[in-house]
């Protein structure tokens, strides 16, 4: 019985030549889409969840509270990991972790720049990469303890057992014993490191860090086998009312700690309302959603055709029943002939998906392949498969299978209003799938040249920068004056960090009328002299610091923001300590940008830190100069600091960096509305040429009576604009609703003028126009002669 019905199916698939290729475009099209979101999700929901420990592993994470109002953040003090394991006994382990950074090594003549952090004792004891040599217990137990990847240690030594137990010279100033070889990170681990150095040596080069009132690193436990996470959640909520004296009842700003699993955090990483909630996940739900949308199109496209030909296939039914058929061998039979075609296209999309995986790769910035060799991969191809062929064919099968043989046999099937209701609204349902999409990627473009353009305070454009570590600190005057003597450098300063993401914050600030038991955080930067003139930032008032004013080691530049909270009307002079070194304001800057636009603009104060012993060096070079400028950066930096190799970075390029996964989606989306658009025209051109093919005598007829070419082709056309008409009045609301909420994620957001919904819908109306125009002019110009011969 299957063997009849594949034949069947063979023959059918080469009688209606064109009718197949649609079909198996668009389902291997779809397939070919759905495999590569499936990757693509798989490998998300894969990240950080290869822990042995992970259900007792947690990321704190805080929600601060000011006048009630909550926002959420990572960022944490340097020492309350130890505090926390130290108070409470259900906390088996626990790390802080740092900023993560760039440092110079050097081993024998090898000079490298490797990528690295630092990490509490406990780190290798909660976190289970695997270890070539040494122990978790020993691993960072010591202030000169370092461990480092497999990378490393043959980049320096040439093997992990060569290198165990060896000194290596960090930024030419310490020397670190190695005293653990980690293996490579694997590829779904959302840290990345190179190498790792203890906790004690990051308080010791940031001191700052030690007070439970300033902000910056993260910090990780371990629970205990036995503990109840939502019991130590209570336990740790208050945890910082004890340090900052906070009575709740009367205070209007406080915090909150708690636990999040680490195996979330990746995903689950928005706080925006003090808690975890949206984040990467919304992309993994929403590229889910749109390969399903894509495999519909597809499927839709199947039963349109299929029920819009069944006039061809009516008499085979009814002769098939005449011999005695039963209606459940029909509907197997049209099963079997959906199920082959689906699995046809399978196959081809097994073979694109490779030819595409380089590409996408690229794009998401991952390395997905697929995985033949699990059988798991090939029972979720059966599935897929099986699924999208049952969709695809059963509707089909049921309305073919349903027909009457002496009525069919007698005359002509003509379709029934309910029939012509349905296919008109699968029609309607697969292009307000293709317009929510169009839509909405015209609506992430939008928001990406937003941020793109959007004026961040300063100009980032044709600023660099290079880190000042080694001899760099010590000569940093001498490599700024004679930079500046070079082509190409308009201005040169310095800040404590780059300028693109600024962190670290502290709550120990006071001034006039400051109430003290609030938890008010204010983010510092140390600036070099020129530091306006370089990122061309805006004074509102006040000045800049100088040389000429030594006072100025004891003065601070406040944003509008951070002038709001002291309540000063005339701030210049008057007192303002923070971390407890008093001094006055001496000037107040124009809010600008120092985190991503996913955050508004914070307070923040800015000390002199021209004499600072590290940071960046800040070089703004003249436009059209650039070539020129970084050679003479790279020239001198060798020169003044020849054991550190300089890199260089560009602040519009690190900008960009903070919306990566932004700008992967946004290319997502464009490549995958496409696709949706091409699978739903392919179906329209398929019901256009099975419209004029059964309407050829009706034309010819009407070209005898005088019918001019332009009104046969609005007779044509105008059911097929009528139906894309109604999608766009469908999806447009739909879209706006769906883009409105994911715009709400960014602090600074585009405005959605409705423009933009009305170039949407014209241009989804003009590619159904011109799918479709080519086939219905061919059908119009035809010969009435021949039309109406039947040739």
């Amino acid at each position: 019985m299957i063997k009849n019905y594949l034949k069947v199916a063979w023959r059918n698939l080469f009688r209606n030549k064109s009718q197949s290729f649609i079909n198996i475009a668009g389902l291997s099209v779809g397939l070919a889409c759905g495999l590569l979101i499936l990757l693509w999700v798989q490998n998300e929901y894969s990240v950080d969840s290869f822990f042995q420990n992970s259900g007792r592993l947690f990321k704190i994470y805080k929600t601060n509270f000011d006048h009630r109002v909550p926002s959420g953040s990572y960022e944490v003090p340097g020492v309350l990991a130890d505090e926390l394991k130290r108070s409470f006994p259900d906390i088996e382990y626990a790390t802080n972790f740092g900023f993560g950074e760039t440092s110079t090594f050097q081993a024998g003549n090898k000079v490298v720049k490797m990528k690295g952090n630092s990490a509490g004792a406990d780190f290798f004891k909660m976190f289970s990469y695997r270890l070539l040599a040494g122990s978790a217990q020993a691993a960072l137990n010591s202030p000169d303890a370092i461990a480092i990847s497999r990378n490393m240690a043959e980049i320096f030594y040439g093997s992990p057992d060569k290198a165990i137990g060896k000194a290596i010279k960090y930024q030419n100033q310490k020397n670190f014993k190695i005293t653990a070889v980690f293996e490579n990170l694997p590829k779904n681990a959302s840290q990345s490191f190179d190498f790792l150095t203890n906790w004690d040596a990051f308080l010791q080069n940031n001191p700052w860090a030690r007070d439970m009132g300033n902000t910056g690193p993260t910090a990780y436990v371990l629970l205990r086998p036995q503990a109840n996470a939502a019991a130590v959640n209570a336990k740790i909520a208050h945890f910082f009312d004890l340090y900052y004296h906070i009575n709740r009842s009367t205070a209007n700003s406080y915090s909150n700690i708690a636990l999040q699993p680490y195996a979330e955090a990746y995903l689950h990483s928005d706080l925006a309302n003090g808690k975890p909630g949206g984040g990467r996940i919304e992309y993994v739900h929403l590229f889910s959603i749109i390969a399903v949308f894509i495999l519909l199109i597809a499927c839709i496209n199947f039963m349109n055709l299929s029920t819009a030909r069944s006039v061809k296939r009516a008499k085979e039914v009814g002769v098939r029943k005449v011999a005695g058929a039963l209606r459940g061998s029909l509907i197997w039979q049209f099963i079997t002939e959906s199920l082959f075609i689906t699995l046809l296209a399978a196959v081809i999309a097994l073979v694109l998906v490779p030819l595409l995986l380089p590409e996408f790769n690229q794009i998401t910035q991952k390395q997905l392949s697929l995985p033949f060799a699990q059988p798991g991969f090939w029972l979720t191809i059966a599935g897929i498969t099986l699924v999208t062929g049952l969709i695809a064919g059963s509707y089909p099968a049921l309305f073919l299978s349903a027909f009457k043989p002496i009525k069919v046999l007698k005359s002509a099937v003509k379709l029934d209003t309910g029939t012509l209701f349905f296919r008109k609204g699968l029609v309607v349902f697969q292009f307000v799938l293709s317009v929510i999409l169009v839509t909405s990627t015209i609506i992430v473009s939008r928001q990406m040249n937003y941020l793109a353009s959007r004026n961040l305070g300063y100009d980032r454009e044709n600023v660099v920068y290079l880190p000042i570590e080694g001899e760099l600190s010590a000569r940093y005057q001498i490599f700024k004056q004679e930079l500046l003597k070079r082509p190409g450098i308009l201005s040169v300063s310095r800040l404590s960090s780059p300028p693109v993401n600024i962190y670290g914050s502290t709550s120990a600030v006071d001034w006039v009328g400051h109430d003290s038991t609030s938890n008010v955080l204010i983010t510092r930067a140390a600036i070099g002299y020129d530091y306006f003139k370089t990122m061309k930032l805006t004074l509102l008032a006040g000045r800049e610091f100088s040389s000429a004013y030594p006072s100025d080691s004891s003065g601070y530049i406040l944003n509008e923001t951070a002038l709001k909270l002291t309540g000063y009307k005339d701030p210049i002079g008057k007192p303002f300590r923070y971390m407890r070194k008093q001094g006055t304001i001496v000037g107040i800057v124009k809010d600008f940008h120092f985190h991503s636009l996913h955050e508004a603009v914070g307070p923040m104060v800015l000390v002199a830190g021209e004499n600072d012993p590290a940071g960046v060096v800040l070089v703004r070079i003249q436009p059209g100069k650039t070539k020129e400028a970084l050679a003479a950066m790279e020239n001198l930096s060798k020169a003044l600091n020849p054991a550190f190799p300089p890199v260089i970075s560009f602040v519009d390029e690190q900008y960009q960096q903070l919306y990566q996964s932004e700008q992967v989606i946004n290319q997502l989306a464009h490549i995958f509305a496409l696709l949706a658009i091409f699978i739903s025209c392919l179906g329209l051109l398929g019901l256009a040429m099975f419209t004029a093919e059964q309407r050829v005598r009706e034309i010819g007829i009407r070209k005898v009576l005088g019918a001019s070419i332009s009104s046969l082709f609005s007779l044509l056309s105008v059911e097929f604009i009528t139906l894309i008409g109604i999608s766009v009045a469908i999806a447009l609301p739909v879209a706006w609703y769906g883009t409105s909420g994911w715009l709400q994620s960014f602090a600074y957001r585009t405005s959605l003028p409705w423009w933009i919904f009305a170039l949407s819908g014209l241009l989804i109306v003009s590619i159904a126009l011109l799918t479709i125009s080519l086939q219905l002019i061919k059908v119009a110009l035809l010969n009435p002669v021949k039309s109406l011969r039947g040739e």
